[in-house]
């Protein structure tokens, strides 16, 4: 009988560690108020229209790419499939990824409530990336970022 796990890269935070972070992160949003910013929070899923050539062609390599909804092989001819081409495959078959850290989400929240936001936006987010960031000996960690702009 296989022994419950959890993915490569990922962790469970036990109630004592949740309450260490907890502290940290409440002591930094009273800070971030104190001084007028404003938290958001965006999806960690982006359409990949929006995801694609923001991060260079190396980057585009390191996207998670999420299969669609429903029937992923519609629109996908045999003859593609039978070519075994995952990128051709990917365009075909995947409209969102998992954002790869919170700017490019940050710079289309700014597009998208432009009229909506006072500058400078005093703004901060704390939240964990959608895509590993840090690689060691076997293990990926995702980060949390509070990012500040002005």
């Amino acid at each position: 009988m296989q022994k419950p796990s959890i993915p490569k890269g990922t962790r469970d935070f036990s109630p004592e560690e949740m309450a260490k972070r907890n502290y940290i992160f409440n002591t930094i949003r009273e800070v971030y108020h104190l001084y007028g910013f404003q938290q958001i929070e965006t999806p960690a899923m982006e359409n990949l229209s929006t995801l694609m050539g923001k991060y260079g062609e190396e980057g585009d390599k390191l996207l998670f790419k999420i299969l669609n909804s429903g029937d992923c092989f519609s629109g996908i001819t045999d003859e593609e499939l039978l070519e075994r081409n995952p990128v051709r495959f990917g365009v075909k078959a995947c409209e969102k990824g998992l954002r790869y850290d919170l700017t490019v989400p940050f710079a289309r929240y700014v597009v998208q409530h432009r009229n909506d936001i006072t500058f400078p936006f005093k703004r901060y987010q704390i939240q964990p990336y959608g895509v590993p960031t840090v690689r060691r000996k076997d293990v990926t960690v995702s980060s949390t970022s509070a990012t500040v702009t002005w």
